[in-house]
């Protein structure tokens, strides 16, 4: 099962989305907090995402808990540090695709400990990023393409 990681995510809408772009595709969603607002029914009924309960939802206290748990896995970190595109990277089945938060991304220090496994989005010069639900749908599609769309039709 492929996973997104949203790590402290900021906007409960891109969140919402994003989550109905994982039950669309059946990926797995990690949340890394301290997120910018709560997993309460109110916030995610504003969020705009009816599909919470075709999600696979798993929650992580710290970015510390979820890289003691999987600096080992597949991991793919999102940030427009990068040298190499993400088009370039092979996605296997249970590949983790790491973003930050919308203001400001990964911290410098995730970089720095997984630049091996960084990766990064093209984009126009001086432009600083997607919506973070976009770069996760395009990132997404691109390891189900690699994996042969498994799953779905």
């Amino acid at each position: 099962m492929l996973n997104i990681v949203l790590v402290e995510p900021e906007i409960p809408q891109n969140t919402g989305n994003i989550a109905r772009t994982c039950a669309c595709i059946g990926a797995r969603l990690h949340l890394v907090e301290p997120m910018g607002f709560r997993l309460t029914q109110r916030n995610l009924e504003r969020a705009g995402c009816d599909y919470w309960d075709e999600v696979d939802i798993v929650q992580w206290p710290c970015a510390n808990a979820f890289f003691e748990a999987h600096g080992a896995d597949e991991l793919h970190l999102f940030t427009g540090q990068a040298r190499r595109s993400f088009a370039d990277a092979s996605y296997g089945d249970e590949a983790f695709l790491v973003f930050g938060r919308e203001s400001r991304g990964l911290d410098l220090r995730l970089v720095e400990a997984y630049a091996n496994r960084c990766v990064r989005i093209p984009m126009r010069e001086g432009l600083r990023s997607l919506n973070l639900s976009n770069a996760v749908a395009v990132a997404a599609y691109e390891a189900l393409r690699q994996q042969g769309w498994p799953q779905l039709r």
